[in-house]
């Protein structure tokens, strides 16, 4: 065994750091006894010669959202770019591990393959040998706007004065212009034209991929969909401004840097 190889410390799904804030790393003597390991890749290293990096599958998985764990979001909001980027990719990937061990084909045990990028079924132990892969989900995330001012909602159990861009999942059989159609649809009552694409951002707690976007509403009557948000307001560009600047008279509290959300946002100003 390497252990010049890296093992990046988690406390369950949770991560370590160390004294300068960064994250912290063990060998692989630190991992747990008959651990899986998933490979990470390798990290910069000196002179070019990266080491090998590994994360070890936790016993159980967290299927619960980021926002129920306050820990978990400031610990987040602390990371550099670079660290939260890491975290995250492992945090789903470990995660997924933890949660798939046994086949959705025919129950059986499955094991760890292809470098922790693949679980496949049993096939010496009766089960089907069916190979299973690591999910991503496709979430639209958009801004709507209406004569110059932008629509934003509160979600449901989150601090008052908090506002952020709508979003949802996309359905099978759905075109990313037709789920941001929908999604805005369905939870204001407001019909959008000209959807279209902004950036994305991988958010893998547990598994999503953010699709930002950008569309045109053809009215501001709002009718909030009480079962998915508290409440609907539109704001200036004024307003947002403000609210990115942290100003303390804004109007509501932006979305954190590292959320898409937020640089949406700030592409809506500059735009």
């Amino acid at each position: 065994m390497n252990w010049r190889a890296r093992l990046l410390a988690l406390d369950g799904m949770m991560p370590a750091l160390d004294d300068t804030g960064r994250l912290a790393w063990g060998t692989l003597a630190d991992a747990p006894e008959d651990a899986e390991l998933v490979f990470l890749g390798f990290d910069a290293g000196e002179n070019g010669g990266g080491r090998a990096c590994f994360a070890a599958v936790p016993p159980q998985g967290d299927p619960r959202p980021r926002m129920a764990n306050p820990q978990l979001w400031n610990l987040m909001a602390a990371l550099s770019p670079e660290d939260l980027a890491l975290y995250g990719g492992a945090r789903s990937l470990v995660d997924w591990h933890a949660r798939h061990r046994f086949c959705p084909a025919c129950g059986g045990p499955t094991r760890i393959a292809k470098g922790g990028w693949q679980r496949d079924c049993v096939a010496e132990s009766g089960g089907c040998g069916a190979q299973q892969f690591p999910r991503t989900d496709p979430v639209t995330i958009m801004l709507v706007e209406h004569d110059g001012r932008l629509m934003l909602g509160r979600g449901l159990g989150w601090p008052e004065g908090r506002f952020s861009a709508l979003a949802g999942f996309v359905e099978p059989g759905e075109s990313i212009e037709e789920a941001v159609a929908r999604e805005v649809l369905e939870e204001s009552g407001v019909r959008v034209r000209d959807v279209s694409y902004v950036a994305s951002q991988p958010w893998p707690f547990p598994s999503q991929l953010m699709i930002g976007c950008h569309a045109h509403a053809e009215s501001d009557a709002v009718t909030v969909d009480e079962t998915e948000l508290a409440e609907i307001r539109w704001f200036t560009r004024d307003e947002v401004s403000a609210a990115l600047a942290g100003t303390p008279d804004a109007p509501f509290t932006a979305p954190p840097p590292h959320a898409i959300a937020h640089h949406l946002l700030e592409w809506w100003i500059a735009e």
